[in-house]
């Protein structure tokens, strides 16, 4: 089965648990490096009420504006629309589905941590993206 939602391009869903950090920095790369490429989504699956500050902050070092994002709920309509579904962090919280591709990226969870150490954070998740869009995006 290959990466392609029924639009034609391949969609992604970000799930962590609260939807403030990792997903959010995960889903804001992807869009930033992928364009409308790829269909991206990000969820919770207990939603803060706000995106972290500090990875706000982060991430506006990078260029890209991620304050208007809200933490969003994890729903099976939004796995069931994706084809590949990285997890980090939100261990069996996470619905699974036949024919999904699924991968749990392991990583610090940035809540209650300054700029300094969400910095770290931040470039993994950049470094994994860039290895991601280079397994989704079809070569010329």
């Amino acid at each position: 089965m290959s990466d392609q939602s029924l639009s034609g391009k391949p969609s992604v869903l970000f799930v962590c648990v609260h939807n403030a950090g990792r997903s959010q920095m995960a889903a804001a790369y992807l869009t930033s490096l992928a364009g409308d490429e790829i269909e991206v989504r990000s969820a919770g699956s207990a939603p803060a009420d706000q995106v972290n500050p500090s990875v706000v902050e982060v991430m506006a070092e990078e260029g890209i504006d991620i304050s208007a994002e809200i933490p969003k709920v994890l729903t099976t309509e939004a796995v069931q629309a994706s084809d590949v579904v990285i997890t980090m962090g939100c261990g069996d919280t996470c619905p699974v589905f036949p024919g999904k591709r699924y991968l749990d990226w392991a990583l610090d969870d940035p809540a209650g941590q300054g700029v300094d150490a969400v910095r770290p954070i931040r470039d993994e998740i950049r470094r994994r993206i860039a290895n991601l869009l280079s397994e989704l995006r079809p070569e010329a």
